[in-house]
């Protein structure tokens, strides 16, 4: 059974929660930032934001993570106060004052991460307990093999995205695809308890955008914003 808290219940702000989630190398962020020109093409206000970005708490998770001084529950708490903040300083304020607020990454990233490093599910849940609802979010569904890929184009697989600190593996690239699987594991299990929109990240990027734009427009219907 779930908490009774705010993230439970529909928030009554005026404005819309979009969020995006799922493993890099999903395409999330870029269909996301599509969404997004298009929203401001349509004069929508609209307001972007993303996870562990908070001016507060972000460098000093950097430094930390540079140093690999995190342990799961301690990456954990960092997280929660860096989304505390930007809910607080950036995510209420645009709600109330009309906007749709773009969320790349959302309080599920942290359901994910946390739990597949070890964390207690009940625990993450009641952290983050004080979260607005969003009005839709979309998981990304791609394979740790696809995400390996498409990552390792560009650059090597991270120290904490491989999930490096559990001493999976030695071999980061294995590391990463048995973390990342752990990670995977855990949204499936979400799509049903948060009611989260999956999409095949296979998929090409404008099949990928037309389908994020319908389930938008019937959330922003329902609010009585056609477009």
């Amino acid at each position: 059974m779930k908490n009774k808290t705010r993230f439970n219940e529909l928030h009554n702000l005026a404005g819309t929660l979009i969020c995006v989630e799922g493993i890099d190398g999903s395409g999330k962020s870029t269909q996301l930032a599509i969404l997004r020109d298009w929203l401001k093409s349509l004069k929508q206000d609209v307001i972007f934001t993303e996870w562990n970005s908070s001016d507060l708490i972000s460098q000093t998770t950097k430094l930390a993570k540079k140093k690999n001084l995190l342990s799961p529950r301690t990456f954990s708490l960092l997280h929660a106060v860096d989304f505390a903040d930007r809910l607080e300083q950036v995510i209420i304020p645009a709600l109330k004052a009309g906007f749709i607020v773009l969320a790349d990454r959302y309080v599920y990233t942290a359901f994910a991460r946390d739990v597949a490093r070890g964390v207690d599910s009940e625990w993450v849940r009641k952290l983050y307990g004080f979260a607005i609802k969003p009005d839709l979010t979309l998981y990304f569904r791609v394979s740790e093999e696809v995400s390996l890929e498409r990552i390792c184009a560009n650059r090597s697989p991270k120290f904490y995205e491989a999930g490096m600190d559990l001493k999976i593996s030695s071999d980061p690239y294995e590391s990463y695809k048995v973390f990342q699987k752990r990670v995977n594991d855990e949204y499936k299990k979400m799509i049903e308890e948060y009611n989260l929109v999956e999409i095949d990240a296979n998929e090409s990027i404008h099949k990928k955008q037309l389908f994020f734009r319908e389930e938008v427009r019937k959330v922003l219907a329902k609010k009585g914003i056609i477009v």
